[in-house]
C-alpha cells in the first residue's frame, strides 16, 4: 500500500435559533489512495466496494442552508465513515474514488470501479431543493428511463460535462444492452435492499428508491446506486448530516445493505 500523508477536514455545525453548536467533527484524511484497497486481514481476496465520494475540488456541490459547509466536505466524511465501518466489519474490501478534496470527472470515478473489477459501486451525494421543507434520503439507481421529473432534472445536473458513449456495431450493441440490462437489474436490487436497512432508522423522501440514467452509475460496469443521505437546503438535514452520531447511523445502515447484497450475489 502506498504512503500516506494526512490532511485535517474540519466540519462544525452552527447553531440554529440559538440552539447549542454541534460538536466539531474533525477528521483524518489521506492522501488520495485511487486503487488502494482496504480491508481487515481476513477479508483477503473478498469483494471490493467503490466508494464516491460526490464533487470535490472545484466542484462543490450543493452549498448547506447555513453557508457553513458544502456537499462535498459532508459526502467525503460519510465516505470515509462509511470506508471504516466495512473494514471494521471485516466482510468486504474498500476503495474510494477520492480520500481529499479533489475534482475527479464521473469518467475517472466509475473507471476506478472498472479498473478493481468492483463488486458494487456507491456514489455519495447530500442534495438541494428549492423548497426549504424538502427532507430525507433517497437512493437512485440506474434506468434508461427516469422514474419522475425530479429524478430526470438531478441525471441532468448530475451528468453535465459527461459525453456520449454509443455503441458500436450491432452484435456489440446486442451484448452491451443484455449487460446493461442485468446491471439495471442487479442496481436495483441494491437500491431496495438499502431502503430496507434504512426504513425506520434514517429519515426518508416518500418514495425513497427512483431511478435515472445517471452516467457514473452506467460506466461503473457494476451494480451501483446514488445515494443523496439528505438535504443540506433543509436546516434540520443540514444538522443531523453534520453531526458524527446521526451520520454513524447512515454509515450502518449503508454498510449492512452492501453485506447483505454482496451476500445475496455469493449465493448466486
Amino acid at each position: 500500500m502506498m504512503a500516506l500523508t494526512a490532511t485535517t477536514l474540519l466540519l462544525v455545525a452552527g447553531s440554529r435559533n440559538g440552539a447549542v453548536a454541534q460538536p466539531t467533527l474533525t477528521v483524518d484524511v489521506p492522501a488520495a489512495v485511487s486503487d488502494t484497497i482496504f480491508g481487515a486481514p481476513e477479508a483477503k481476496g473478498r469483494p471490493i466496494i467503490v466508494i464516491d465520494a460526490g464533487h470535490g475540488g472545484r466542484d462543490p456541490g450543493a452549498t448547506s442552508v447555513s453557508g457553513q459547509v458544502s456537499e462535498k466536505d459532508l459526502t467525503l466524511a460519510l465516505a470515509l465513515e462509511l470506508r471504516d465501518d466495512l473494514v471494521k466489519r471485516g466482510r468486504v474490501r474498500v476503495a474510494l474514488t477520492r480520500a481529499d478534496d479533489r475534482y475527479l470527472t464521473l469518467e475517472e470515478r466509475a473507471a476506478v470501479a472498472r479498473r478493481l473489477n468492483a463488486a458494487l459501486f456507491v456514489s455519495l451525494h447530500m442534495d438541494s431543493a428549492p423548497n426549504p421543507l424538502a427532507r430525507g434520503a433517497t437512493v437512485y439507481s440506474l434506468s434508461d428511463v427516469a422514474s419522475d421529473a425530479e429524478a430526470a432534472r438531478l441525471a441532468a445536473a448530475q451528468n453535465q460535462g459527461a459525453g456520449s458513449n454509443a455503441s458500436g456495431g450491432s452484435v456489440q450493441a446486442m451484448l452491451s444492452d443484455l449487460a446493461m440490462q442485468s446491471q439495471m437489474g442487479a442496481s436495483a436490487d441494491l437500491a431496495a435492499r438499502l431502503v430496507s436497512k434504512a426504513s425506520g432508522r434514517l429519515e426518508l423522501r416518500p418514495n425513497p428508491h427512483r431511478f435515472a440514467s445517471f452516467h457514473v452509475l452506467r460506466r461503473a460496469e457494476a451494480p451501483a446506486v446514488l445515494f443523496e443521505a439528505g438535504y443540506v437546503s433543509n436546516a434540520d438535514d443540514e444538522v443531523l448530516l453534520r453531526t458524527p452520531e446521526q451520520r454513524s447511523k447512515i454509515a450502518l445502515a449503508l454498510a449492512q445493505a452492501i453485506e447483505t447484497d454482496v451476500a445475496a450475489h455469493a449465493r448466486h
